[in-house]
């Protein structure tokens, strides 16, 4: 398979692969082969497409078999961390308890498809918050810090002092920024960095 380009680190970057989505996969799957891989295949998410990196030796055959089997896992590990609404209410009516006394009280709780400049959004007249959809398989800790984000809205609409002040008790709000701030960065950047060893 010809590559559009060789990166710093000798991978050979194959743009829009011609492999068919498996599972819940939707979008693009690219294959980086790199000539420092020996043995080990990979896969993660990186915006609406798969990265799938393989060692340069594989022949098409492994490479078509390989990608059906990182599709199928990478399905099947975020089929197991999405939670539905219902959870996402309960977890919102647990985080409230724990850390703001019980206070903020949504009418609903739930996921949307429409939010991809945010991460959560929250309607205080109505008490309702909404979840982007991107949050589905970041870890439980970021996911929690944005529900309590936005229950912390519930009481106190905008960003000033006292806003904070609510999210101080939680123990890992400034990792769960730091985290969110980590994948907005990785977006920006025009391909992922190569790994430095196989």
């Amino acid at each position: 398979m010809p590559a559009d380009s060789l990166d710093h680190a000798g991978t050979q970057l194959n743009r829009a692969a011609d492999h068919p989505p498996r599972g819940s996969v939707t979008g693009p799957v690219e294959v980086r082969r790199s000539s420092r891989r020996r043995r080990t295949v990979s896969a993660y998410r990186e915006g609406g497409r798969t990265v799938v990196l393989i060692p340069a030796r594989m022949s098409e055959a492994e490479e078509k078999r390989w990608v059906g089997v990182m599709l199928a896992k990478l399905a099947a590990q975020e089929s197991r961390r999405v939670i539905g609404d219902g959870e996402l209410a309960d977890r919102a009516a647990r985080l409230s308890a724990e850390y703001l006394q019980g206070r903020a009280r949504p009418a609903t709780v739930r996921w949307v498809t429409n939010q991809n400049t945010r991460w959560g959004s929250c309607t205080p007249a109505e008490g309702s918050i909404r979840l982007s959809h991107r949050l589905q398989g970041m870890p439980e800790y970021v996911v929690d810090y944005v529900l309590l984000h936005e229950l912390a809205h519930l009481l106190v609409p905008g960003h000033g002092a006292e806003f904070w002040r609510l999210l101080e008790a939680y123990p890992r709000t400034e990792r769960a920024r730091g985290f969110l701030e980590g994948v907005v960065a990785a977006e920006r950047l025009p391909e992922a960095p190569g790994e430095a060893t196989d």
